[in-house]
């Protein structure tokens, strides 16, 4: 259990791993940006694929966690920043296989991502704001129109998979994880066949052309989640999520 890599015919798979919805704890988040900055200099890697294992992709961050140690959010957000810097910035492409929900910090991954995958029942989101925090637009915006990612970040509500693909955002749907696995390993499988030289080149070719700076956007837009995380509604969403009720943000209360 908890984060798998296997390294074959160049291509470097990541497999989340953390029951029961792989969500990430500090430590974890840290320790998977070292992973793929680690990868993204090894010679024998031409191309990483993150997926997971169990009932969805990757729920985010570890809210019992933050519940348990309030003081744990400076430490998360610095794990998903540089997590999903390291998969911006590596020197190989990296590919998301996603199945399941791909919420929080899963969103973080797919959307620092230069291919996404889905499979047909997957959903995309950010619950941030039922759960006292923000953050994750940045990516979100590398994924999706920009009416489309306010109306996910104002009401937390996740948009399907199919959805996901009428946008382009998703290079292909999928029927299961079988079928979703043998796309993108076929993808994968054709970036590794590539020159290493050619195949670095084109990613920081592509990163510079970019609009914006997402890295940049994500380090402003986590000094808002950290000015929410010390009010007193941010106490309450955490509390009521964790206590399976709906948050209470009347203030003559």
């Amino acid at each position: 259990m908890g984060v798998n890599t296997s390294i074959k015919h160049g291509i470097a798979e990541i497999v989340l791993d953390c029951p029961p919805v792989n969500a990430l704890n500090s430590q974890e988040w840290l320790d998977l940006a070292k992973n793929i900055d680690f990868l993204s200099h090894d010679d024998e890697v031409k191309v990483i694929l993150i997926s997971a294992a169990g009932k969805g992709f990757c729920a985010g961050a570890d809210v019992k966690e933050l519940q348990e140690d309030p003081t744990k959010i400076s430490a998360v957000n610095d794990g998903c920043w540089k997590t999903a810097r390291a998969i911006h910035v590596c020197n190989v492409p990296v590919i998301s296989a996603c199945h399941g929900f791909v919420l929080g910090g899963g969103i973080l991954l797919a959307g620092a991502s230069d291919i996404v995958l889905a499979t047909k029942e997957a959903y995309f989101g950010l619950p941030e704001i039922d759960r006292g925090a923000l953050g994750g637009g940045a990516h979100l915006s590398r994924l999706f129109p920009l009416q489309a990612v306010r109306k996910m970040m104002f009401t937390g509500k996740p948009i399907s998979a199919q959805r996901a693909y009428e946008y382009g955002s998703i290079e292909s749907l999928h029927e299961n994880i079988d079928s979703l696995h043998d796309a993108a390993m076929e993808i994968a499988s054709d970036i590794a066949s590539k020159s290493s030289i050619a195949m670095n080149l084109a990613k920081k070719a592509l990163n510079q052309i970019e609009n914006g700076d997402v890295d940049e956007h994500y380090k402003s837009e986590q000094t808002f989640t950290l000015e929410l995380y010390k009010s007193k509604d941010s106490q309450e969403a955490r509390d009521a999520f964790v206590e399976k009720r709906d948050a209470n943000f009347n203030d003559e209360d």
